[in-house]
């Protein structure tokens, strides 16, 4: 995956709570391969009417929202089922951090898993940076080392599992988190193989 460090980009304003897992990505849509990408499909049925027509109205439609890599919405975002296919739309889509004041656990750690950061604010930030984000033409900036979102004059801290922070500044999923902990599960296996010799079969390489 890529690293997170520092981005500075525009930002798409959904100002709505509680968007699940199945509003991000309709169950329909889950038979394609990731290969064929899942962006199109982004919160497919709020955002097209039922004859497939965009509605100009919806965020994600707005000139400012394009290109966009940051998400701002409300609480509880990413909450329902489990599917990690809610985060790949996300991505595909472009969109590299979300901005709320908090998410669906499962749904949080499958971002982390693939790259996208869950920025965790406070419920007053959220609401001042959406508001922000209806006159402020400035790009927003999120800084994951210092925890720190930048928009105009104003700086806002979020907060983000160490773990999930290390991972996402390294670019790494679980098994690059294990393997980057090889030398601490080396020394531990030699040093309990002394201490309970018993533990490994006689006839089981060390």
């Amino acid at each position: 995956m890529k690293p997170f460090d520092i981005l500075t980009t525009s930002a798409c304003a959904l100002p709505l709570a509680s968007i699940d897992t199945d509003q991000l990505i309709p169950a329909r849509f889950m038979k394609r391969s990731r290969a064929d990408g899942y962006g199109q499909f982004l919160l497919y049925d709020m955002r097209y009417d039922e004859s497939g027509k965009p509605r100009p109205d919806f965020p994600l439609h707005a000139m400012a929202s394009q290109g966009a890599e940051v998400l701002v919405t409300r609480r509880n975002f990413g909450a329902g089922s489990s599917r990690e296919a809610a985060v790949y739309a996300l991505v595909d889509f472009g969109f590299r951090c979300v901005i709320a004041p908090s998410f669906g656990d499962i749904f949080a750690s499958n971002a982390v898993n693939n790259g996208l950061l869950p920025a965790k604010v406070s419920e007053a930030d959220a609401e001042e940076i959406l508001a922000q984000l209806q006159t402020v033409s400035a790009a927003i900036t999120v800084d994951l080392r210092e925890s720190l979102i930048r928009l105009g004059n104003r700086n806002y801290s979020f907060t983000i599992d160490p773990i999930w922070q290390l991972k996402l500044l390294n670019g790494w999923d679980d098994l690059d988190l294990t393997l980057s902990l090889k030398g601490d599960i080396v020394g531990f296996e030699e040093r309990d193989g002394g201490d309970r010799p018993w533990v490994r079969l006689a006839d089981r390489p060390a």
